[in-house]
């Protein structure tokens, strides 16, 4: 984004809105329910897939810290892929990850209307909708309104996971419950690898999706007064925030609750309570449930639109959206990233097994071929300064082998899930998706010509 673009967005996030919209991206009902499915797929093994698939978040990350760094202007992530792989990429990067939010708008809004359906006596689509509007009415206030929010969503969840590790820990040390909690979980029922190391690499490809959401502090460092210093310090922040949230709370769910047990789609975190005794356990995670629902589709809805604002602002999308109001916010991209995830929320309802499993399963692979670009933008760029005799202050570790060494595991992980049946549509549709949109590109590129 052009610093003349950005000059007409609100600059008033404040470092800790930053770092902990950083930390809510990441930890989502994805950690809180999805976990179990990944248990279940691979047993105590799956410590390694976090692992893994953490790492590759972090490696992702320190390039964009190094990016954003030696070019604080250039907006979000997209601008580094713009500067470092040209038009064509940006563009491509910029609608499937605006896509891949917008569906994710309209999966929040689902599952948090489910979890209200059990207290409001309201059909789940007029639940879903007010969830939208809602959190479409904070993002129309103000940017700081935004981070405000964020901030204190964060702060319950990341609350929530140290209460549970600190009981968890307590019941290890024998302090209560019924002494069933022990660390020779993770090797009884079948060894730490009961379905080997493939089923470890087969599940990677879901975690990689729970961890995404790091990367939006790159876009909204953008509205803060010194963006590259916050993307770094939110970069710097990952690898904790792998270890404590996810490693922390998944190891000591193995080690309470035999992972045999665990029933995919159910909450671990419930499970765990429920073993040690903990009156209320269910209730309580449905309310964190919730918090992480909306949080994410706080985020969602920010960051679908500051990426069509950025868009917009180098002809990538209509230029009606470049307007912001008085308070320096991008309406029109907000509302326009709300009614579609509202029209995609709804075609869950009409059309579940065609229209919504299609965006659904065509999401899957978008963020892989967004995190693939970011790798190769970052290599490009590492390089050019090399060649100017440059040396960057925040630098990607051990270029370029690390660099290439993250774009192999992106590949692996397709590749991996191109062999999978139950994720190859995820695939197929992603890559019919990346095609689609760049034959968008070169129409409206030959339309730019013709005008000129």
């Amino acid at each position: 984004m052009a610093p003349a673009e950005l000059a007409t967005l609100s600059h008033s996030l404040r470092p800790r809105h930053v770092t902990m919209i950083s930390i809510g991206g990441v930890i989502g009902a994805g950690l809180f329910v999805g976990s179990s499915a990944a248990i279940a797929g691979s047993g105590p093994g799956v410590l390694l897939s976090y692992l893994l698939a953490g790492t590759v978040a972090l490696l992702v990350m320190r390039m964009l810290g190094e990016m954003a760094i030696a070019e604080p202007g250039a907006g979000s992530f997209i601008g580094h892929i713009r500067r470092g792989l040209g038009g064509r990429a940006a563009f491509v990067a910029g609608w499937i990850y605006w896509l891949f939010w917008a569906i994710v708008v309209a999966a929040e809004a689902i599952g948090g209307s489910a979890i209200l359906s059990a207290w409001v006596p309201l059909p789940r689509t007029v639940l879903g909708l007010l969830l939208v509007l809602s959190m479409t009415a904070t993002n129309l206030v103000s940017v700081k309104s935004y981070g405000e929010f964020e901030f204190w969503f964060s702060t319950l969840k990341i609350l929530a996971i140290v209460v549970f590790c600190a009981v968890c820990i307590a019941a290890l040390a024998g302090l209560f419950g019924p002494g069933q909690a022990s660390v020779s979980h993770l090797w009884t029922g079948g060894g730490f690898l009961p379905h080997g190391i493939g089923a470890v690499l087969a599940i990677i490809p879901t975690i990689v999706f729970q961890y995404t959401g790091s990367e939006i502090a790159t876009v909204a460092a953008a509205e803060s007064n010194d963006p590259g210093r916050n993307v770094a310090r939110a970069t710097n922040t990952v690898a904790l925030r792998v270890l404590l949230f996810y490693l922390s709370s998944v190891l000591l769910i193995l080690c309470v609750v035999p992972w045999r047990e665990l029933v995919p789609g159910h909450s671990p975190f419930v499970a765990a309570m429920d073993r040690l005794g903990i009156p209320g356990a269910a209730t309580a995670m449905s309310i964190i449930v919730l918090v992480a629902v909306m949080s994410c589709l706080n985020s969602a809805l920010y960051v679908t639109s500051r990426v069509l604002f950025e868009m917009a602002a180098h002809g990538d999308a209509p230029r009606w959206l470049v307007r912001t109001g008085a308070a320096g916010v991008p309406r029109r991209a907000i509302i326009a990233g709300s009614a579609v995830g509202v029209v995609v929320a709804i075609a869950s309802t009409i059309s579940p097994d065609r229209v919504f499993a299609f965006l659904l399963n065509a999401s899957g692979a978008l963020i892989l071929f967004a995190y693939l670009l970011i790798a190769l933008a970052q290599i490009r760029l590492r390089t050019r300064m090399q060649r100017t005799g440059q040396r960057p202050a925040f630098a990607m570790w051990l270029f370029p082998g690390l660099s290439w060494a993250t774009i192999a595991v992106i590949l692996a992980v397709l590749a991996a899930m191109a062999f999978d049946a139950s994720t190859r549509p995820q695939i197929v549709l992603g890559s019919l998706t990346v095609l689609v949109v760049l034959a968008l590109y070169e129409m409206s590129h030959r339309n730019r010509r013709a005008a000129s």
